[in-house]
């Protein structure tokens, strides 16, 4: 993925950024996709339900209410996610196995990590709007993360209707001038 989260934000003006201290994990440390949505709380049945369907390229956004008491995703789901397609996960709420997830070909962005595995009631909710850092991650929708962070663009817009090639021209044009 060529395209930067922030020279999105800054072309447009419409794109939601996530307004939380998301860190990263994976290889990939930028993805892309349409968004699939979970809530649940400390639970990963929902999630494991759905990352042994394809993912085709989506990127699954769990809402965990933000709880680092229970991680929802860990090493084995990330192989899984991976192997069927999924570009990648933002989690509201905490992981384990870092290590191993960083040598995996995903993306994963999270509030942080603790050891102890969620529970699996199956308790929560599949493709429904999910809030939180400010933003409404809403099934179907474009979501874009690197680095910098996570942002929702647009409904019906991918990175690539977006022309960045003007920002990123007035950036170099600045920072030139700045010299």
């Amino acid at each position: 993925m060529s395209l930067k989260t922030s020279d999105l934000c800054d072309a447009c003006e419409q794109a939601e950024p996530c307004a939380l201290p998301l860190r990263g994990w994976g290889r990939r440390r930028a993805f892309a996709g349409a968004i699939r949505t979970i809530r649940c709380h400390e639970d990963i049945a929902l999630m494991r339900d759905l990352v042994n369907q394809p993912g085709q390229g989506q990127v699954l956004v769990i809402d965990g209410g933000g709880s680092m008491a229970r991680a929802i995703f860990g090493d084995v789901m990330a192989a899984v996610a991976s192997r069927n397609g999924w570009a990648g996960l933002v989690i509201h709420g905490a992981i384990r196995d870092g290590v191993e997830i960083d040598a995996m070909d995903i993306g994963v962005k999270a509030l942080g990590t603790v050891p102890k595995r969620g529970e699996r009631t199956g308790r929560g909710e599949v493709d429904v709007p999910v809030t939180f850092g400010g933003v409404t991650f809403v099934p179907g929708r474009r979501l874009v993360a690197d680095e910098d962070g996570v942002i929702l663009l647009p409904e019906g817009l991918t990175e690539s209707d977006i022309r960045t090639d003007d920002v990123v021209a007035a950036t170099a044009a600045y920072a030139a001038s700045a010299r």
